[in-house]
């Protein structure tokens, strides 16, 4: 049974986005397996690769909001900061040799489901204009051409 599960409502219609988020959420229910297993070394390894790919995300994510001139795109970024600060005393205190996978699997649970309806729910209409205005500049110099010109020649 799965610790978490994806509700709709999650759902930002930003697919990357989302496809990122349910990603974080499986990473989840692998730690909450590997913990039910008792894999102590599946643990480390979950906790490290969700860690990673929570940053990577937040880094993509953060550059989505720059990028659409979102307004609150540093208050969004403070939210990230302090929340990487709380997970690397996890990851520090796993290091150390705690058992912290049960405290981990609730904040990043809790946590996750909370920042998506609120935080990341405000910023999807500036993104999503934002990406729609990238995919329609058909002139040679937009968006568009340049990467179609880049990846196909």
């Amino acid at each position: 049974m799965a610790y978490l599960e994806w509700e709709s409502d999650l759902d930002t219609g930003i697919e990357v986005i989302d496809g990122q988020h349910k990603r974080i959420v499986e990473m989840i229910n692998d730690l909450h397996a590997a913990q039910l297993q008792m894999d102590k070394a599946a643990v480390a390894r979950v906790i490290e690769e969700v860690v990673d790919y929570t940053l990577s995300h937040f880094a993509f994510e953060e550059t989505l909001l720059e990028d659409a001139g979102y307004q609150f795109s540093r208050a969004h970024k403070k939210v990230h900061e302090l929340f990487i600060r709380r997970v690397n005393v996890f990851r520090t205190r796993h290091q150390a040799g705690d058992d912290v996978a049960d405290e981990l699997k609730d904040l990043l649970g809790r946590w996750l489901f909370n920042h998506i309806r609120n935080d990341d729910a405000n910023y999807v209409e500036a993104v999503k204009a934002n990406m729609q205005q990238l995919t329609r500049d058909d002139s040679s110099g937009g968006w568009l051409s340049r990467s179609m010109r880049r990846f196909f020649g």
